[in-house]
């Protein structure tokens, strides 16, 4: 029989307040993220501007915050201007970073458009693209976007009919830039100068933004941490976030290391922060660097790899790319890494999914036919509805399980979120066994907790399963049997292998 996982909370103790960011998520023109995802003018449902009502819907219910744009790899051959303007009149460009024909009749102002459609909380995370371009033209993109009018950029937006600056706050200084395979990729030294320059005129003309530099492209890269390290050198009184970016994939059928993902995102995490407050202690600098997580997710990288090379692209448009199809196994991770993120909500302030539509995402459409939502939707929806609010420090005692690349691995993992102005509490929790069920006891001291609103589980008997077109709803999350509130204590057993939210109050 399988030993009971425990934990307490405790309101005294806390790791940190959830910045509605965290549940940001990231639209690059990439394979039909775009064209044929969110964007299908001909569509049944397209609304004026092209926009898929259907996705938009979907969308809103997702649940999120920062959208990220325009990449991704595809902003380090991004012309800013190409986007701008009748789209009748764009040019067409050659994407080398997906080998794909751009049409650019979707762009800047469209994506604007987009999330104001979405709603309040969906805010514009630009890049720049510092792979082929530089400092000139990253503050006209911000001279053309943000400055209110009389100069010939801001004049030129309200020529192209918005007469109202776009008011972009959050910007990205380039991507992924350590990467042999970025378009101008750089080493450490050269990309920290052109960064630091960047970030110093974009202050020039509007000292409130808010910047990231980019850090390592996986925690596996040669240079991990050395990279970190020479780029906040150069720009760390001058940025405000250092990225990061990871995905995961099951690998030689190998579940249970597949399903401990989260101990890397983790420790990968916790490294970071450890380099940039190295870098602080060296300058004597009392700011903080926090994190902007702003690529990760389940993606198959190697069967990706695999179809590029059995089907090699002669520059198509919208070609079908990246379109993982996720199973149950998949969105159990899929919920572990949200718990990362959760878990170090202090420094994580910015996370991106990647990405938003077909393309490794949440939500897969059928041009001219539906949408509809894969089995990672669920986790992402719950958490970004209901974790908000204070995160609380939850130190697991479970029994653990052998892993072939972690080691051993607890069987729980879990984090807590209050809402300081109900008193409600939210735990989130997944059971990593493949076979068996967890039993869970959790203390709750401090906490005037009288009721279990809700405990959603997200498991199926064939961890396979999967939803698709022919199929969509295949797999949701369903009521727990069980589960009890007594005596300040919350008793509960996770299903094999399942992502879990109990909703206290």
């Amino acid at each position: 029989m399988t030993r009971t996982a425990r934990f307490t909370l405790d309101p005294a103790f806390t790791v940190g307040d959830v910045d509605p960011r965290l549940f940001g998520s990231f639209v690059e023109h990439l394979g039909r993220c775009v064209y044929d995802g969110m964007y299908e003018p001909g569509h049944p449902s397209a609304d004026e501007a092209g926009l898929r009502a259907d996705v938009l819907e979907l969308i809103r219910e997702l649940g999120v915050t920062a959208i990220r744009y325009p990449g991704g790899n595809f902003v380090s051959g991004y012309r800013w201007e190409d986007s701008v303007g009748p789209a009748e009149e764009r040019p067409r460009r050659l994407d080398l970073a997906w080998r794909s024909t751009e049409t650019n009749r979707f762009g800047l102002s469209e994506f604007i458009a987009f999330c104001k459609k979405i709603g309040p909380q969906a805010e514009p995370m630009m890049a720049v693209n510092l792979g082929t371009r530089g400092v000139q033209e990253a503050i006209d993109l911000q001279e053309y976007a943000n400055h209110p009018a009389g100069t010939e950029l801001s004049d030129r937006r309200i020529a192209h009919g918005d007469k109202d600056p776009f008011g972009i706050k959050l910007w990205c200084l380039g991507n992924e830039m350590d990467g042999p395979w970025q378009t101008g990729h750089k080493t450490a030294e050269e990309y920290g100068r052109i960064a630091a320059e960047t970030a110093r005129a974009m202050r020039q003309i509007d000292p409130s933004v808010e910047l990231v530099a980019c850090g390592s492209s996986g925690r596996s890269m040669s240079t991990f941490a050395a990279w970190e390290a020479t780029v906040l050198a150069e720009t760390y009184d001058l940025v405000d976030y250092v990225s990061l970016h990871a995905y995961y994939e099951e690998v030689g059928g190998d579940r249970d290391s597949f399903l401990a993902s989260a101990v890397d995102m983790e420790s990968f995490i916790e490294d970071v922060v450890a380099t940039c407050d190295h870098v602080g202690a060296r300058l004597k600098s009392t700011k903080k660097i926090n994190l902007s997580f702003d690529e990760w997710n389940v993606w198959y990288m190697a069967r990706s790899q695999q179809d590029a090379e059995q089907n090699p692209l002669d520059w198509p448009e919208a070609p079908r790319l990246l379109e993982d199809n996720y199973s149950v196994t998949d969105a159990v991770v899929f919920g572990t890494l949200l718990i990362a993120l959760l878990r170090h909500a202090d420094r994580v302030t910015v996370a991106c999914l990647a990405q938003l539509v077909n393309v490794i995402a949440p939500i897969m459409t059928e041009p001219g036919g539906p949408a509809w939502r894969q089995t990672t939707f669920f986790p992402f929806a719950q958490a970004a509805r209901h974790g908000r609010g204070q995160v609380l420090d939850v130190r697991v005692d479970s029994p653990t399980y052998p892993t072939a690349k972690y080691g051993d691995t607890d069987l729980l993992h879990a984090t807590a979120v209050r809402d300081p102005e109900t008193g409600a509490v939210t735990v989130f929790a997944v059971n990593r066994g493949q076979d068996t069920a967890l039993p869970l006891e959790v203390a709750l001291h401090g906490l005037d907790l009288t009721e279990i609103a809700e405990h959603q589980v997200l498991a199926d008997a064939d961890p396979d399963a999967r939803n698709t077109l022919t199929e969509p709803g295949r797999v949701a999350p369903h009521p727990a049997k069980g589960t009890v509130l007594d005596g300040g204590v919350l008793r509960a057993t996770l299903e094999p292998m399942s992502w879990n939210v109990i909703r206290l109050l």
